[in-house]
């Protein structure tokens, strides 16, 4: 027994228009999953150069800062006098200077007033100046 299929044309059109559709399908999602992921790279390449942007920025600010407490420092050492100076440390958010017994504070005292604390040992003076302070004081002059 021999079975003959028949075929139309409006098979193999709708065939090839099914194809077709397919092909456009997939060239429509690759074209917008590229712009979405180009507009995601430039979202990312913002937000890198915004991080950058800051941190340069935070970088400079605490070069600043450094620079007026180092100045600050050196100038409470020059009040008090280089040779009576023993140390100096910064401890928490303080600046510790200790000096010899026999040192005139008097210079020191009229710029900071109550804000450099002192303390007289048997050996030494410990004078404590708060770092706040000398940020907050350097920032209203400026």
């Amino acid at each position: 027994m021999i079975v003959a299929v028949k075929r139309n044309k409006k098979q193999k059109f709708f065939k090839y228009l099914s194809l077709a559709f397919v092909i456009a399908m997939f060239a429509g999602y690759y074209f917008y999953m590229s712009a979405e992921f180009e507009a995601k790279q430039k979202l990312e390449l913002e937000q890198k150069k915004a991080m950058e942007l800051k941190k340069e920025k935070d970088e400079n600010m605490k070069k600043n800062f450094e620079k007026t407490l180092l100045s600050e420092i050196e100038k409470a050492v020059d009040l008090i006098g280089q040779e009576n100076v023993k140390h100096v440390k910064i401890i928490e958010d303080k600046v510790v200077i200790v000096c010899e017994l026999n040192t005139n504070l008097e210079a020191l005292m009229v710029r900071y007033g109550t804000m450099a604390l002192t303390k007289k040992t048997l050996n030494e003076i410990i004078i404590a100046i708060d770092v706040n302070y000398i940020v907050e004081s350097k920032l209203n002059a400026s």
